[in-house]
C-alpha cells in the first residue's frame, strides 16, 4: 500500500499532463484509464489536426470562456501557450500557427501530438494501467484516501480526477467524473452539449444538405432579439446547420433552446455590400440580362442550391425574364440576400459535440492549486470543470494548465 502515491483517473490530455508533472517531482504516480489506450479523444480533435492552443494574450484568451474564464487566470500564470509550445517543440514536435493564433503540429496528426505526451508522462515514471475504470472514490473524515477500481481499493494520497466530460462518449468521454465528484459533495452546474452541430424543421436545410457558405454574417435572434453577430463559415446539413460559425454560437443557442426560447438564425448572403450597393448591382444585372431568365442572373449572386429556394420564398417563378422584375420584387429580393432565414429549433446530442458545457462548481475548486475545497487530496481539472471556450485551442490549454498546476501541488 503506497499512501504517497498520486492516482490520476482518466489519460486524457488533462490526465496526462498531470501525471508526468507529479511524476516530474518524484511521487509515485499510477494513471487509470477506462479504455483500451488512453487519449482516444485527444486522437481525434481538431478533425484529426489538434488545434493546440492559441497564441492570444492571456487577457483575450479567457475572454472566450465567458464569465467564468477568470478562474483561468491563476492556472494560465503559471503555465499558458508559450510553455505549452515550448514542452511540445522540447520535445521534438514542430509546431505551427494558423489563422487566428490557432497552434497545430505542423504534421496535422493529432496522434503525434498524444504520442508525445505519452512518451512523456512515461518517462518520468508514471504507471498507466488500461481498462481499469473507477467505480468509487475512497474518503474517509474529508479526506481522500484512495479509489476502487475493478472491486480493489488502491490506496493514494492525491488523486486528480480527469475524466473528461460528457462529449464523444465513444472515446470513453461518458460522464463518469461527474459521477465521482459528486460523491466528494461536490455540487454540478447542469452539463450539456457544447461546439455541437444544430437542429432546423422543415425542408430547408435539407434541400440545402451539404452546400458551405463562406464569409458570409450570421445574426442569432433570441425571442426576435439579436443575441450574436460575427462572420465565418458555415454548412447545411440534412438535420440542420454546422460548421465554426455554428459551432461559435452553439452554447448560445443551447442554452436558449433548453430555456424554451425561440431561436432564429439569420445570414446575410452578401455582407460586402450594402443594401443601396446590392440594389445598384441588381438593377445593373437585370437591365444588362433583361432577356434572361431571372435564375440565371442570381446565378452570378447564390449557389446553384440557393437559387429555387430564393425564387420560391420571394414568389418569383423560375421563367421569369430579369428584365419584367418589378422595383417591388427586386427590394424583396435585397431584403432576402440580406437576411436569410433558418428556424432552429434543436441541437444534436453529446454524440456530436465536441466538449461539454457546464461541470464541477468552480466555487467549489480551488483556482491556485485544482484542489477541491470539500475533501482534501482531491484534484479536478480539465472538461469535469464548469469551464468552455468557444473553439480556437482554448478548451486545449485549459486542459493541460489545470493539469499541469495540479500535478505540481503537493498532498
Amino acid at each position: 500500500m503506497n499512501r504517497h502515491r498520486v492516482i490520476v483517473i482518466g489519460g486524457g490530455p488533462a490526465g496526462l499532463m498531470a501525471a508526468g508533472e507529479a511524476a516530474a517531482a518524484g511521487r509515485p504516480v499510477l494513471l487509470l484509464e477506462k479504455m483500451a489506450k488512453p487519449g482516444r479523444k485527444l486522437g481525434i480533435t481538431g478533425k484529426g489536426r489538434c488545434n493546440l492552443t492559441n497564441i492570444a494574450e492571456i487577457s483575450d484568451f479567457i475572454k472566450h470562456f465567458g464569465s467564468n474564464g477568470r478562474f483561468l487566470h491563476q492556472a494560465f500564470a503559471r503555465f499558458f501557450s508559450p510553455e505549452l509550445i515550448t514542452f511540445f517543440e522540447g520535445r521534438g514536435l514542430a509546431l505551427s500557427t494558423e489563422r487566428g493564433g490557432r497552434v497545430f503540429p505542423t504534421c496535422g496528426k493529432a496522434l503525434e501530438v498524444l504520442k508525445v505526451l505519452r512518451q512523456w508522462a512515461e518517462r518520468q515514471g508514471v504507471e498507466i494501467r488500461c481498462s481499469a475504470p473507477v467505480e468509487s472514490l475512497v474518503i474517509d473524515n474529508g479526506r481522500i484516501h484512495g479509489v476502487v477500481s475493478k472491486g480493489a481499493p488502491i490506496e493514494g494520497g492525491k488523486v486528480i480526477l480527469a475524466t473528461g466530460g460528457a462529449s464523444y462518449p465513444r472515446t470513453g468521454s461518458t460522464g463518469d467524473g461527474y459521477r465521482l465528484a459528486g460523491q466528494a459533495g461536490h455540487s454540478i452546474v447542469a452539463i450539456r452539449p457544447a461546439l455541437v452541430p444544430l437542429e432546423s424543421e422543415g425542408a430547408l436545410a435539407k434541400r440545402l444538405a451539404g452546400l458551405s457558405l463562406k464569409n458570409i454574417e450570421a445574426r442569432v435572434f433570441i425571442d426576435g432579439k439579436r443575441q450574436y453577430q460575427d462572420f465565418g463559415e458555415l454548412c447545411f446539413t440534412g438535420f440542420g446547420v454546422n460548421g465554426p460559425l455554428v459551432l461559435s454560437f452553439s452554447h448560445l443557442v443551447v442554452d436558449s433552446l433548453r430555456q424554451g426560447r425561440k431561436v432564429a438564425l439569420a445570414i446575410d448572403l452578401k455582407p460586402a455590400l450594402s443594401e443601396a450597393q446590392l440594389d445598384l448591382r441588381l438593377q445593373r444585372d437585370f437591365t444588362g440580362r433583361s432577356g434572361e431568365p431571372a435564375a440565371s442572373v442570381l446565378r452570378a449572386l447564390l449557389p446553384r442550391e440557393m437559387v429555387p429556394i430564393c425564387l420560391e420564398q420571394n414568389g418569383l417563378e423560375a421563367k421569369k425574364t430579369a428584365g419584367t422584375i418589378s422595383n417591388d420584387e427586386r427590394k424583396r429580393l435585397i431584403a432576402w440576400l440580406k437576411n436569410f432565414r433558418l428556424p432552429i429549433t434543436g441541437h444534436r446530442s453529446f454524440d456530436e459535440a465536441i466538449i461539454t458545457a457546464g461541470g464541477v462548481d468552480l466555487r467549489e475548486i480551488d483556482p491556485r492549486t485544482m484542489e477541491s475545497r470539500l475533501t482534501r487530496g482531491l484534484f479536478i481539472v480539465g472538461e469535469l470543470l464548469d469551464l468552455h471556450a468557444d473553439t480556437g485551442g482554448y478548451n486545449l490549454q485549459a486542459a493541460f494548465s489545470t493539469g499541469w498546476l495540479a500535478g505540481q501541488e503537493g498532498d
